[in-house]
């Protein structure tokens, strides 16, 4: 049966690779972009089956209206993608106060924009699902990437909360958390903070690890897993996208569980009975 999804950032990469597999499959899809003209191709092919939206997730009330349309325009809203985000790269540092709210003003703020927006219409259908587009860097963490991480890390605390507050109104939340993958992410996508040359050797260690080209995924190849997350029933919490995604989670937390362990005494007596 097709469904309504309301996707973000659909104007490149993952979005609209995204937008256009459901399209495909004869999915009515909402899309939203800053620049409607990226979007022209999909409305070109699929016609009424899509609502090109123009929209800057950070301005809340446009975020608002912009569900609202959906709404008005489909009758419904199945999914929602909070696709839209961006890289910045750079050291802790260096980095200014106004690249660090911008980054958490899209990253996090925008998403929770839509994710409020959405609540209504999904608990007056009696269901929905929202798809939170995370990060394998929102639980473990790379150099250089600092708040990147941050604003993934805190998607992925608001969106396990906001699961377990909507599961009774027969909503569900997932977090979709790739590794990485060829897309302009860390290209025209990205932003870049002043360098600072104490950070030269950080960043050279960072990029060599860059030239491995199999770190990187192929973004078609996820368009499967992301319909099948849709169409299941049951979805879950957390899904990752690549194959190195789950090792290297894993072997992190292994050393998180050791070091804990390592200091279970300490935190125990700082209990005080």
């Amino acid at each position: 049966m097709a469904k309504t999804i309301f996707i973000t950032g659909a104007s490149r990469g993952f979005g609209k690779l995204w937008a256009e597999a459901l399209l495909q499959r004869g999915d009515k899809v909402v899309a939203t972009a800053r620049n409607l003209s990226a979007l022209d191709d999909l409305v070109n092919k699929y016609g009424d089956n899509i609502l090109p939206l123009q929209l800057d997730v950070n301005d809340r009330a446009a975020d608002f209206a912009a569900i609202n349309k959906a709404k008005e325009h489909f009758g419904s809203i199945d999914v929602l993608i909070n696709n839209a985000g961006y890289g910045l790269f750079g050291s802790v540092e260096e980095t200014t106060e106004q690249e660090a709210r911008e980054q958490m003003e899209t990253n996090f703020f925008g998403l929770l924009w839509l994710s409020q927006a959405v609540l209504p219409v999904m608990r007056e259908q009696g269901y929905g699902h929202i798809i939170q587009l995370s990060s394998v860097l929102g639980l473990v963490t790379l150099p250089v990437l600092g708040l990147y991480n941050a604003s993934k890390f805190a998607v992925e605390g608001l969106s396990e909360t906001l699961a377990a507050e909507v599961k009774g109104f027969g909503i569900n939340v997932s977090l979709i958390e790739p590794n990485g993958f060829a897309t302009d992410w860390a290209g025209a996508s990205a932003a870049q903070t002043v360098a600072m040359p104490e950070y030269d050797a950080v960043r050279a260690a960072f990029q060599a690890g860059l030239n491995d080209t199999d770190i990187f995924g192929v973004p078609e190849a996820t368009t499967d897993a992301v319909l099948k997350l849709i169409d299941t029933e049951n979805p879950p919490l957390r899904l990752f996208l690549g194959k190195h995604a789950h090792p290297w989670v894993k072997q992190t937390y292994e050393g998180r569980a050791a070091e804990w362990e390592s200091w279970s005494e300490v935190s125990a007596a700082a209990h005080g009975k």
